[in-house]
């Protein structure tokens, strides 16, 4: 049976702008909170088994609720006075990704949005990517629609949560909004600072086929999100990236000229799923996360740009870096 418990001063009145972030305790979630600690927001942090850091905890204006997104009836004191939800959480580096994320993405997604719609949450952000719409590239970039044929299970799944986001909210006063990042870059971004370990350790390979990639700086995505959650007027889907798409094979290789380490190996595509295959298999054996899975490289494998007029028009109509040319210097 799972009981929650919650301090006292957890569950107050809160002031009339009060925003929950789900999966406060991972890294972008984590980086979000942090930029909302700088307003005047009040946010409650939604984790489950890992706590989010002290400083996100002794902060001005910061509850830390503790639930678990499999079990509905723990979501209702979270999100009891809430505005806004802004969700991060998901489960990365498990091996047989296709095993679990259904559930950990679809189930536990529906169960979110249906306490959202029972505590009358007025704007209900999910955090996706332009791979939902499939490949796409800055010819053909991803629009905004739900009938994709995404060839991941992470971007299946995430597609799924969009369905079932702008399903359930039709004819409520709850507000849907996906933000599809492009691949966010800077110090401290927890798959930028994987390539760094790897690549000062000689141990960074890409495939050799290009693939296109849709960019966007840790500045730019923190505003971004913060407007999804606050700005007037915001609905639907925004695909927030820079100016300049530019392929994985070039960034990966200016990032570690920026480093001083050598360039990312070139190696067969089917090397790269081996590798990963055995990783998955240790991690299986062992009972613990898989830093690397098949499905992390068919995705990574899949170009993506999206059109980013309407993220520009209503969310952010200035970048602080507009290009990656402009934004490198935020790697060192």
């Amino acid at each position: 049976m799972y009981t929650v418990s919650y301090a006292r001063d957890e569950l107050e009145a809160v002031t009339a702008s009060t925003i929950l972030v789900a999966g406060a305790a991972g890294n972008l979630g984590g980086l979000f909170a942090r930029r909302l600690t700088t307003t005047g927001y009040t946010q409650r942090l939604l984790v489950h088994n890992k706590d989010v850091a002290d400083d996100l905890r002794r902060a001005d204006r910061v509850q830390v609720v503790r639930a678990d997104l499999a079990v509905p009836r723990s979501l209702t004191p979270a999100v009891a006075g809430v505005d806004t939800v802004v969700h991060f959480a998901g489960v990365l580096f498990r091996p047989r990704p296709e095993r679990f994320l259904p559930v950990t993405n679809t189930q536990y997604f529906s169960n979110l949005v249906e306490a959202c719609l029972a505590a009358g949450v007025q704007r209900l952000v999910l955090i996706s990517f332009p791979h939902v719409e499939g490949p796409t590239d800055p010819q053909h970039p991803a629009t905004g629609r739900l009938d994709g044929a995404p060839v991941s299970v992470h971007a299946r799944t995430r597609l799924a949560e969009e369905r079932l986001l702008f399903a359930r909210t039709a004819g409520r006063d709850t507000t849907p909004v996906s933000l599809r990042l492009g691949m966010v870059y800077g110090r401290g971004i927890l798959m930028i600072e994987a390539a760094r370990w790897l690549a000062r350790r000689h141990l960074l390979a890409v495939w050799r086929e290009p693939t296109w990639i849709h960019l966007l700086s840790t500045a730019d995505f923190l505003e971004a999100t913060l407007a999804a959650a606050t700005a007037d007027g915001i609905s639907g889907i925004y695909h927030a990236g820079d100016e300049k798409p530019m392929s994985l094979q070039e960034f990966l290789d200016e990032a570690c000229r920026l480093w001083g380490v050598h360039p990312p190996w070139r190696l067969p595509t089917w090397t790269i799923y081996t590798a990963a295959a055995i990783c998955e298999l240790a991690a299986t054996l062992a009972r613990t996360r898989s830093p690397l899975t098949r499905d992390f490289i068919t995705i990574g494998r899949a170009s993506y740009c999206g059109d980013t007029r309407r993220f520009r028009s209503e969310l952010l109509p200035r970048l602080a870096y507009p290009t990656f040319d402009t934004g490198r210097s935020t790697l060192l």
